[in-house]
This record gives structure tokens, C-alpha cells and sequence, in this order.
């Protein structure tokens, strides 16, 4: 039996930016609800969990990098649960803090080449490897489908039950990171096109997140806005100094991949005036700080 979801705490976010255009944010802190399994990773890998749980899968196997936020909670996940896993990752070997976590978490890991790990979308991928770990749960890359979807959805109710102690009667849009779409596809589902949920894509325009999102949630109730700056992980001398001056501001520990690009696209588009005075957003924290080993 899984326990519940833990509780992400919902906190003001105070940057000066935000206060000179009038705009007021909270940010939900999904980084905060676990130290191995966190950020947005624990519900997109809820009904996963719950789906090998109920078929008494005795693995998990899913795809990621060298530096995967997922593989990480995945490996952390089934180390806790009593799942074995393994890891199908993207080039060739390599040594990082990640992978060396989830071979001390008892992933087995392998290494696909850069080939071989495109070939992941391709009929037939799985049929090899559900040869070699008969009876495992096979997870999308990042935790996706609609079951990571539909975990992802309970994020929605996590923050409407805390607005009271922000003394918000209301909030106007969400904003957050997006990657593969899924948890954006997740707050669409929870929103039913009550409130707009803007996702910063973390990655190029042709990763496919539209396409991701609309198949999941439908056409509406969302915005895609461009944050990759150059590619998916890509970094550059102004986003980590923007970075930096917002951990110093806030107080709230961020990363590049993700949530920095984020809130560095969302002062973007305050600036040009996309949010009238008197709004009031919500950010998501996606987690991923355990990447952050890989740059800094």
C-alpha cells in the first residue's frame, strides 16, 4: 500500500520584479515533499506505483539522462516500495552524481547510445526489454502518459487548499516548468478551463509537448511560451546569474534546467506587460535539485 501524497507548502514569492508590476505570485513547493522522490516526480509516478503495486509487477523499468530528475526518483521510489528497477538511459556510459546514486539505490542500468535511445517512441521498443524483465511496469520517459497525468492533477487541489492562508480568495493562471508536458497536461485536466495554465517549454519547440498536452488534456486551457534558451539544458551566463539573484531574494533554492528557465521567462513576459496589476499566479516548483550537482 502506498501512503498519500505528501503535502507541498504553497509560500509567497517575493521578487522585486513581481512587486513593481504589481503582480503577485505564490509558489508551490514540490521540492519540498521529499527528499529522494520530489517535486512533481512523486505524482507522476503515483498511478504508475499504484498500477505495479496492483498487479504485483516485481519491477519498474523507464528511460532517462545521465542527470534524470526521474530515473532519480524512480530508482528512490523502488528502493522504498520493494520494486526492483531498471534504467535505460541515453548515450554512452558515464560517471555523475546521478548515476551514481542510482547505482547505490540498486538500479540496474543500461546504456543505450544516442541511437538507440531515440528509437524509444518506435513501435516495438518495449517488446525486447519486456522479453528480459518479464512481468515489469514499463513507465513512459518521465513518468508520462495519462497516468502521470492524472497524478499530476491532484497538484491542483494541494494549492486551492492553502489559498485561505495567503489570504487569495481566488488565483488567476498557473505558471510552471514544461519538459514533457505532463504535469502541464495534468494541472489542464484539474483546471477543466476554470483558470489558464502557462507552461515555460524547458525544451525546443519540436520536442512535441503541444502535441503531449492536447492528447492528454485536450486543446484548451493552456499557453506554451518559449524558455529553453538554446536547447534542453542548455545554460548560459545570464540565466545562472538570474538564477542566483532569485535564491538570494527569495530564499527558495532553484535549478537551471527547469524551474530557473521558468521564472526567468515568466519575468519575460510580466515585463512586457503580459499580467495586468492585481494578478495572482501560481508557480509551481518542480524539484530537480538533485540535477543541479550536474553544472554547479
Amino acid at each position: 500500500m502506498l501512503p498519500d501524497l505528501p503535502q507541498a507548502p504553497l509560500q509567497p514569492l517575493n521578487l522585486p520584479w513581481l512587486e513593481n508590476a504589481g503582480v503577485a505570485a505564490a509558489i508551490l513547493r514540490l521540492d519540498l515533499i521529499d527528499p529522494l522522490i520530489s517535486g512533481n516526480k512523486w505524482f507522476k509516478l503515483r498511478h504508475h506505483l499504484q498500477q505495479a503495486s496492483a498487479s504485483n509487477a516485481p519491477g519498474l523499468i523507464s528511460l532517462g539522462g545521465n542527470h534524470s530528475n526521474h530515473l532519480h526518483a524512480l530508482a528512490a521510489a523502488g528502493k522504498r516500495f520493494g520494486f526492483a528497477t531498471a534504467g535505460l538511459l541515453r548515450g554512452h556510459p558515464q560517471d555523475t552524481p546521478t548515476v551514481r546514486d542510482l547505482q547505490a539505490l540498486g538500479m540496474q542500468l543500461h546504456w543505450l547510445g544516442h541511437g538507440g535511445y531515440r528509437a524509444r517512441n518506435q513501435p516495438g521498443f518495449w517488446a525486447p526489454w519486456q522479453a528480459r524483465y518479464p512481468g515489469w511496469q514499463c513507465i513512459p520517459e518521465g513518468g508520462g502518459g495519462l497516468p502521470g497525468a492524472l497524478g499530476c492533477a491532484l497538484i491542483v487541489a494541494q494549492a486551492r487548499a492553502q489559498l485561505a492562508a495567503l489570504g487569495w480568495a481566488d488565483y488567476h493562471a498557473w505558471w510552471l516548468a514544461a519538459g514533457t508536458g505532463t504535469t502541464l497536461a495534468g494541472l489542464v485536466l484539474a483546471e477543466q478551463g476554470s483558470h489558464v495554465v502557462h507552461g515555460a517549454l524547458a525544451v525546443p519547440g519540436d520536442y512535441g509537448v503541444a502535441q503531449t498536452v492536447t492528447a492528454l488534456a485536450g486543446m484548451h486551457g493552456y499557453q506554451l511560451h518559449d524558455a529553453c534558451r538554446g536547447g534542453f539544458g542548455k545554460f548560459d551566463d545570464a540565466l545562472l546569474a538570474f538564477v542566483a539573484e532569485c535564491e538570494r531574494h527569495s530564499g527558495v533554492p532553484l535549478e537551471a534546467v527547469y524551474t530557473g528557465k521558468a521564472l526567468l521567462a515568466l519575468r519575460e513576459q510580466v515585463e512586457a506587460g503580459l499580467f495586468a496589476p492585481g494578478t495572482r499566479l501560481l508557480f509551481v516548483h518542480t524539484g530537480g535539485l538533485q540535477g543541479r550537482r550536474g553544472y554547479l
